[in-house]
């Protein structure tokens, strides 16, 4: 039996970038390569990079520091969106042997011909205008969901972001392959697809490298909601300006798809969001909220919001609060702004001190608290289906409604991957919910 390398993978960042190291992943199976955990000893390290944090960036440093405790003889590559946008950089770190951009992450094996350490990280990237064709890709995160990419880059030009730069313009996978991809996943035995990409809302794009919509998002939802061995469908983040009625109104009424949506916000208060370049203003997403709240009452809302970025008063912050108490959502992912390189924002005045950003992150973060407690509550005494994750926690089996909402019970290993109705009871002291069989488990 000869001497299999093994390989490990580290992910930064988003659910993009999980199923995309899981597509490079089964590459280096194709190969001949063993996949083992992060934490094991392996030949080669590959880490699937972000840059949409400060925090990522200096996150980096410290995994490569710790694939080289494991293994100080072994092969890092990294990969993903810092190494597209800052590659010397990461080829500087000690111990870093290459650095892929956009187009070459997944041609990985190709380049991985000699495993000797270099003294210095070699550098494989292209011009972000080269990466206008489509890979697509899906991970299975655990046994009970998996990410499907179904669309990349972006064609908007927000003044925070580096993702158009780090990613390329917006294209997307065919229909057909998307279709494919899921039915592969439902063939594993996995119960709920989460539909990912940069804006997916853009999904049809350039599916031959032109900009023409071949299909809508519409489209894409009525297609794979027949999509035979799916239980549950989730949309991932999607544009406030592109979640139009005709989706609500079909995700309402649909098979799989379940009620929840994640819409990004940025800003309660229409001077910001115009300093950011979003293509929409305040009062379309009041009405986004309304016409979900209207034809699923239940339904769960999360929001990003960005506080700090530059010109931001103590007034329009308050405008941010504000709305947000106001408005009917469920919970908030609230990110401090940071300056990235070669973005429009870098240049603006009204630099907010990071003392101030802080104390801004931390009051909305406590309204997200507020706010998830206010809709679990709205929940209790109420009748959902369960999906059951794997890990036992504490004794605890955990899982998510349909709507999103945390529930656990004591653990019980036959539990994992099946759906049950379940009666929501009280919320506990870790804020999960605890709940009741309605059909009592066979």
């Amino acid at each position: 039996m000869e001497n299999r390398k093994k390989v490990a993978f580290y992910t930064l960042g988003c659910k993009l970038n999980f199923s995309e190291t899981s597509t490079i992943a089964r590459s280096f199976q194709d190969e001949g390569f063993d996949r083992v955990d992060f934490e094991d000893v392996a030949d080669i390290y590959v880490i699937n990079t972000c840059s949409v944090t400060e925090n990522a960036d200096k996150q980096f440093k410290q995994i490569v520091r710790k694939a080289m405790k494991l293994n100080d003889k072994a092969f890092v590559a990294a990969v993903g969106c810092y190494a597209q946008l800052k590659p010397e950089e990461l080829a500087d770190v000690d111990g870093v042997d290459l650095v892929l951009g956009a187009t070459e992450k997944f041609k990985i094996t190709d380049y991985i011909n000699d495993l000797s350490k270099n003294d210095m990280g070699e550098v494989h990237s292209c011009e972000i205008e080269e990466a206008d064709f489509y890979v697509g890709s899906y991970s299975i995160g655990d046994r009970t969901r998996a990410f499907l990419k179904v669309q990349d880059g972006c064609d908007y030009k927000c003044t925070y972001c580096t993702i158009p730069l780090a990613r390329g313009i917006s294209r997307s996978d065919t229909m057909e392959n998307v279709l494919k991809n899921a039915r592969e996943i439902s063939q594993q035995g996995i119960k709920e697809i989460v539909l990912t990409g940069v804006n997916i809302g853009d999904y049809g794009k350039g599916e031959f490298g032109n900009k023409k919509h071949e299909h809508t998002f519409f489209e894409l939802v009525q297609a794979l909601d027949k999509v035979e061995g799916i239980e549950r469908l989730r949309i991932s983040s999607i544009e406030p300006n592109l979640l139009k009625n005709e989706t609500i109104e079909f995700v309402s009424q649909s098979r799989t798809f379940v009620p929840h949506f994640h819409i990004p916000l940025q800003s309660g208060s229409n001077d910001i969001l115009k300093k950011m370049k979003r293509r929409y203003l305040r009062e379309l997403y009041a009405d986004r909220v309304a016409k979900i709240r209207e034809v699923m009452p239940h339904a769960c809302i999360g929001v990003d919001v960005i506080v700090g970025f530059p010109g931001e008063t103590d007034e329009h912050f308050l405008e941010t609060y504000h709305f947000l108490n106001e408005l009917d959502i469920s919970y908030l992912h609230v990110f401090t702004y940071s300056e990235r390189d070669n973005t429009e924002a870098t240049e603006m005045e009204g630099v907010v001190p990071g003392n101030v950003r802080a104390k801004r992150s931390k009051m909305l973060r406590g309204l997200s608290v507020k706010k998830r407690r206010a809709f679990y509550e709205s929940q209790i005494g109420t009748n959902r289906t369960v999906l059951f994750e794997s890990e036992n926690k504490e004794g605890y089996i955990h899982g998510f409604t349909e709507n999103y909402v945390k529930v656990k019970t004591p653990w019980n290993p036959e539990l994992v991957n099946t759906l049950h109705e379940i009666n929501l009871t009280k919320i506990d002291e870790d804020g999960s919910v605890r709940m009741e069989f309605v059909n009592v488990p066979v």
